[in-house]
């Protein structure tokens, strides 16, 4: 029996170019020890890279672990031996009862270099596990050694990271971040800081609702130093003009996030000339007036959510058919059985994987992101 599940969603624009590749690699034998595991995927991430239907260059990936504490040095040790990807890892067990998950992100004829990806006047940077830069180098500190042990420093602390590793290819947050994922340790307690700092820090650097957010995921998800409350993932993009960059509201099903203090964009389109790249923020089961709906009703808040996705990609003139990949969170781990046979009936081509993680209401019980994809064919611009 194949010891890896994969799934693999390809992009390939009619006039040709480039094919992206969304992929979930995921073990099918659960009951293995978490370094076979480890093996399998990394064995799986080799080949989908060589796999003549396949064949491309790994831009970034995602690794979701059920027990961060022990497995994350493990995981990269073992990665340390192989060719260098931008790499997120995270403590976000999945659902299917396994140790360990892969998302991966690759296109075919790029060069792509620490994250970096040049080509037809952009430069991409895809950068993972962004921590505070004043615990970097930290694994084992008590807490009484680490005085700014909290989340609002934490944040500000990462984005100030961001900022510097930006500033030598000519980027800024605010003119060229496009989507930050940003995973917050015990998120019913420090999921307030975060908003508090990030809230700040894009005051500072003179992001307002007047202007723009960036579209987020702020959710449960950790690593194995117990000191780091917080971590980021990130893309951003120089080359792109004004126009080429589009967010999106859906305001009849969902309202502005600064109405209820929040700093992030609900979605955001980018458009190049032969395609659009559509990210979808973390979303849940929320109204136009900013509430929860269906409290304790994963069934409803499902379809809700879904819903809500829909209205986002429907400005972007796009539908959950042009997903290309989704992660769907879920606080109550009880609850996969029901969302999966919903997901199923619903949308039974959709490229998912699911994981554990509390959302920043306790009264959410799932939120889902993804990002969408679709031809353009817009001939003002340059093609991806």
């Amino acid at each position: 029996m194949n010891p890896i599940r994969k799934t693999t969603i390809p992009f390939r624009p009619a006039q040709g170019g480039v094919t992206e590749f969304h992929t979930f690699l995921q073990v099918t034998d659960i009951a293995l020890p978490f370094a076979e595991q480890m093996k399998h995927i990394l064995e799986a991430f080799g080949t989908l890279l060589t796999a003549s239907e396949t064949a491309s260059t790994p831009i970034f990936r995602r690794f979701f672990l059920s027990d961060a504490a022990n497995q994350q040095h493990l995981l990269e040790k073992a990665l340390d031996a192989l060719p260098f990807c931008a790499t997120s890892i995270v403590e976000q067990p999945p659902l299917d009862g396994s140790k360990i998950a892969l998302w991966v992100y690759s296109a075919d004829g790029l060069d792509v270099e620490a994250g970096v990806l040049h080509h037809n006047g952009y430069t991409h940077y895809w950068m993972g596990g962004c921590r505070p830069m004043s615990l970097c180098g930290v694994k084992d500190l008590g807490t009484d050694h680490y005085p700014q042990g909290n989340a609002e420093f934490q944040m500000r602390d990462i984005f100030d990271a961001y900022r510097s590793e930006l500033k030598p290819m000519g980027m800024t947050i605010a003119r060229h971040c496009l989507r930050t994922w940003i995973f917050v340790r015990d998120v019913d307690v420090n999921y307030q800081g975060v908003v508090v700092g990030r809230r700040k820090y894009f005051q500072r650097i003179g992001l307002t609702p007047k202007t723009h957010f960036i579209a987020s995921t702020g959710i449960e998800g950790r690593g194995a130093t117990p000191q780091v409350l917080v971590q980021m993932d990130a893309l951003a993009t120089i080359g792109l003009q004004s126009e080429q960059v589009r967010h999106l509201y859906a305001k009849d099903n969902l309202s502005p996030t600064s109405a209820y203090g929040v700093t992030f964009e609900r979605g955001t389109a980018v458009t190049y000339g032969d395609r659009c790249h559509i990210f979808i923020s973390g979303t849940a089961s929320i109204d136009a007036a900013g509430q929860v709906m269906h409290a304790g009703d994963i069934r409803m808040q499902t379809v809700r959510t879904l819903d809500n996705i829909s209205a986002l990609l429907a400005e972007a003139q796009a539908t959950l058919d042009d997903i290309a990949m989704a992660i769907v969170y879920l606080r109550d781990s009880s609850d996969a059985p029901v969302v999966r046979e919903m997901l199923r009936q619903r949308l039974p081509r959709l490229n998912y994987t699911m994981v554990h993680a509390p959302v920043c209401r306790p009264a959410w019980l799932i939120e889902i992101e993804c990002i969408a994809l679709r031809p353009a064919g817009d001939n003002r611009f340059q093609p991806f």
